[in-house]
């Protein structure tokens, strides 16, 4: 009779192990879906606001292209000047 009665606590002792493993599967499962369709959610708004930004690029491009200023001669003579001042100032620097 012992023996019927522990082979009878076997089943059961077996029966409730896998009803937990069962179980944290389950919160396991659950914990990640969760995760995952958050994840999703987070991409579709960066990739929204990825296009958006692009968009905005484009309006400042224009925006800058409609207003940029005609292009006149004196910044030419600035820079000749700008390299004739680099010019002496290598001039000062002592060689070793």
């Amino acid at each position: 009779m012992g023996e019927l009665l522990n082979a009878g606590m076997l089943s059961v002792a077996s029966l409730v192990v896998s009803l937990v493993l069962l179980l944290a599967g389950l919160v396991a499962w659950f914990f990640v879906n969760r995760a995952s369709s958050r994840t999703n959610e987070q991409i579709e708004l960066l990739e929204t606001l990825v296009d958006l930004q692009k968009r905005q690029n484009a309006l400042l491009r224009r925006l800058c292209d409609a207003n940029e200023p005609e292009v006149k001669e004196a910044p030419k003579v600035a820079e000749e000047t700008a390299s004739n001042q680099d010019d002496d100032f290598i001039r000062l620097v002592a060689e070793r």
